[in-house]
């Protein structure tokens, strides 16, 4: 085959340092914005970002030539530095993230759900949404090393 065809998709979730609820209402929007910037500036494609005042989620498509970790340094490196200057000198993220692969059937149901946080989170705080998404993607993890 002389070319390369892929689809890969990820959601992708992190929170504030300490899970701190550091995200104002009123600046929200525009990092959700700045963060689908940061993602497209690296040649991502980023379909959906939401989150809460103490996280966000983002479904990105990535190339084959992504490494997850710069793409990760980048995009946590470049907002936090954003709110720093703008919006909170104190701002920090938390270590860490969790990146689960999405299947081109699921696309829609995952950009719904990250669109929809506010709804989820009437019913489950981060961490029990959080330790649902390890679950249902079968990841192996141990919780005394997830807070």
């Amino acid at each position: 085959m002389p070319s390369t065809h892929t689809n890969m998709h990820l959601h992708i979730v992190f929170s504030t340092k300490n899970r701190l609820p550091l995200i104002e209402d009123d600046w929200q929007q525009e990092l959700f914005g700045y963060l689908g910037g940061i993602a497209r500036n690296q040649g991502g494609v980023c379909l959906a970002v939401g989150g809460m005042n103490d996280h966000v989620h983002l479904l990105v498509g990535i190339k084959p030539t992504h490494r997850l970790d710069y793409f990760m340094r980048e995009l946590k490196a470049s907002s936090s530095g954003w709110i720093r200057k703008n919006e909170n000198p104190k701002f920090g993220w938390q270590k860490g993230y969790g990146a689960f692969a999405v299947s081109a059937t699921n696309l829609k149901k995952v950009e719904r759900y990250i669109l929809n946080q506010e709804t989820h989170h009437k019913n489950k705080n981060f961490k029990e949404e959080y330790v649902w998404l390890l679950q249902n993607g079968n990841i192996e993890f141990d919780e005394k090393y997830l807070w």
